[in-house]
């Protein structure tokens, strides 16, 4: 595997594990941070599809647009588009006040993270 494709992974593996742990959290939850680490999860593993195919991809955060170009190898994850819609919201919105999270978003944020990130791994022939 190439090495940028592997420090995509990585960094993905890195943003699931903090969404997941602080979704476990009792005391003091920050559902925010789960909704922002599981859209960026969602990001950095559709990238890596991406860089793995060859497939060039702009800077950007709008997962709708990575799912766009990912389309072309991975026809099968048109179905996720409602999910990435929803996921998108997270890169910036509950970042600053006036929008905050609850523990349903962050479960559904987790889920749909969990979702992409499971696709991405079997597509990149990876344990899931």
């Amino acid at each position: 595997m190439n090495p940028l494709t592997r420090e995509w992974i990585e960094k993905a593996e890195a943003d699931f594990v903090t969404a997941g742990r602080e979704l476990r959290v009792r005391k003091l939850p920050n559902y925010d941070a789960v909704c922002f680490h599981a859209q960026q999860c969602a990001e950095k593993y559709m990238k890596a599809r991406l860089h793995a195919a060859g497939t060039p991809f702009a800077k950007t955060h709008n997962l709708i647009e990575l799912l766009d170009s990912l389309l072309a190898v991975e026809p099968l994850w048109e179905s996720l588009r409602g999910g990435l819609i929803a996921l998108n919201e997270y890169a910036i919105v509950v970042r600053y006040p006036g929008e905050s999270a609850d523990k349903p978003a962050a479960r559904r944020a987790f889920d749909i993270c969990k979702e992409i990130r499971g696709l991405a791994r079997k597509s990149l022939h990876l344990r899931t």
